[in-house]
């Protein structure tokens, strides 16, 4: 089964799988896919994090491919000249790409776990690009949406607009020839057909001209990592995640955690008692995120500390049942040793059992906006992650700790959290979300759906959701959410905004009967298929 944000996408990992090809196969099929179909989110010239669960061995993999910092970079370079951060080098100018992980994160999966060549599972999306897409409803309403961003730059607007500058139609064409000869290099080469030669001097040229500082050194010696991903348990489910540089699993197990100290499925889903929980372990969790995650390579990131039941049984004992804490009288704890809602997540699930969740992105919906002439590719505008100026927020409202200040050679802290789920030693659920800022809650929410109100997987991805980072001091909740329960959670002291929908999970549940897989509905497009 495939679910990802994408009918195109879906088919050819479903297809993928019908061939002989495992999760993994699936997975980088469905990666390469999404650069073309869902231009926004999917990408070549992004990053992410990739879980990889292999069944025989009963072990699992965490894969950073996360973007890091040119070696040109420096803490102050988006700093103006009175010291404050200026969002146009950190978005839209060349200052704003980091290197690349994409295409090095896919191969060292492919290689690793996968059975199939980096030709076969790259060829659909090859395809794709060189005959061209329908434009969907989708699509079309996107990019006439970031028309003033993408429209800025003429090697774009060439792409995602038509000849006379007017907006594609439903039902038009979508050909990227350039993008298909970027990855026809990619297929022939491996990961050296994107970080040398032809398409890295054409990168190169682009965001130097756009006055970056990218350098053909920096793509040359890019390297995804392996790393041992964060564990927990929560009430006999183990809970698997992405380490640092992404903050998703830890504070996903911090949250989690704290919760099992309550009564979580007695007080009932989405009551304004269980919903009060949630919001003043939310508040804790991302106090903590904003100062003391960042690169693991670069500060001591105290992961023990944060995931430790014990930490987690003294946070459980200041939260007031009765009345919400105000943000400014929580800070993060003194403990030893922001990225955008356009992201986009996709989980697969073999015959086998191997399952893989990965999330990936080019941060801003589009990224900085600007495809590299001659290459179709999307660059991102990854380094607004890092903290401009710390004790600042970044591009979501979140505050900015020293642990996430630029420096050459660093990735982001970011709150991608693709998460496996294990009941009995085996993949139970298997999920994740775009979201920025809002994706660890997300995450929290679809498993809490499952394990504590055990709702079904369509109905644990359409429940009403919420979401509090700390500051600013606001319960964000769902237009869906009960009014009765607003009022309650009001009572109780929350500051509740009601907003527009959050997130797109794509997600996979294995039991006895089967594979159920549900896409989100509050994003259209999106298709889960099983054969």
């Amino acid at each position: 089964m495939v679910a990802s944000q994408e009918a195109l996408a879906s088919q050819i990992g479903v297809d993928i799988l019908k061939q002989g090809g495992n999760a993994v196969d699936a997975a980088v099929a469905v990666g390469y896919a999404l650069a073309v179909t869902l231009p926004r989110a999917g990408n070549i010239g992004g990053g992410g994090f990739m879980l990889v669960h292999l069944a025989k061995e009963r072990k699992t993999i965490a894969i950073d491919y996360r973007e890091v910092a040119p070696s040109q970079a420096h803490r102050d370079m988006f700093l103006n000249e009175k010291g404050e951060p200026n969002k146009v080098l950190s978005r839209e100018h060349g200052l704003a790409v980091g290197v690349p992980g994409t295409v090095m994160g896919l191969s060292m999966a492919l290689d690793n776990y996968g059975t199939m060549s980096l030709k076969q599972v790259i060829a659909p999306a090859i395809n794709l690009a060189q005959n061209g897409i329908e434009i969907t409803p989708d699509l079309a309403l996107s990019l006439a949406r970031l028309k003033k961003r993408i429209g800025q730059w003429p090697s774009s607007r060439a792409i995602f607009y038509r000849p006379d500058g007017s907006n594609f139609e439903i039902g038009d064409k979508l050909i990227q020839p350039e993008l298909a000869h970027s990855l026809r290099l990619i297929a022939k080469q491996g990961p050296n057909g994107f970080y040398q030669g032809e398409t890295a001097e054409k990168i190169v040229a682009a965001i130097t001209q756009a006055g970056g500082n990218m350098s053909l050194s920096d793509l040359k010696n890019y390297q995804a990592i392996m790393r041992k991903p964060v564990t927990g348990d929560y009430r006999g489910y183990q809970i698997i995640s992405m380490p640092p540089p992404s903050s998703g699993g830890i504070h996903l197990i911090q949250m989690l955690n704290i919760l099992e100290q309550f009564p979580i499925a007695q007080l009932g889903h989405n009551t304004a008692e269980t919903l009060h929980l949630m919001t003043e372990a939310m508040k804790h969790a991302y106090a903590d995120r904003s100062e003391h995650l960042g690169d693991p390579d670069f500060v001591t990131v105290p992961t023990t500390a944060l995931m430790s039941k014990q930490y987690a049984k003294s946070i459980a004992k200041k939260i007031n049942i009765k009345k919400a804490t105000p943000s400014t009288e929580i800070s993060p704890t003194k403990l030893q040793a922001s990225e955008s809602p356009q992201t986009t997540h996709y989980s697969v699930v073999d015959k086998w059992g191997n399952a893989v969740a990965n999330t990936y992105t080019l941060n801003f919906s589009y990224g900085s906006g600007l495809v590299a002439p001659g290459t179709g590719i999307l660059l991102n505008n990854e380094m607004d992650d890092f903290s401009a100026k710390a004790g600042s927020p970044n591009g979501y409202g979140l505050i900015g700790g020293q642990a996430n200040a630029i420096e050459p050679l660093k990735r982001p802290l970011s709150s991608m959290t693709p998460t496996i789920v294990l009941k009995d030693a085996k993949p139970f659920i298997v999920t994740g979300s775009p979201g920025g800022a809002r994706i660890i809650n997300i995450t929290l929410q679809m498993i809490m759906n499952i394990i504590d109100h055990k709702l079904n997987i369509a109905e644990a991805t359409a429940a009403p959701r919420i979401h509090h980072q700390w500051h600013p001091d606001v319960l964000r909740v769902e237009r869906s959410l009960n009014q009765d329960t607003i009022k309650l959670l009001q009572a109780k002291g929350q500051n509740v905004e009601v907003q527009r929908s959050i997130g797109s999970t794509q997600s996979i549940m294995v039991t006895e009967q089967g594979q159920f897989g549900a896409s989100d509905p509050r994003r259209s497009g999106a298709l889960t298929i099983g054969y």
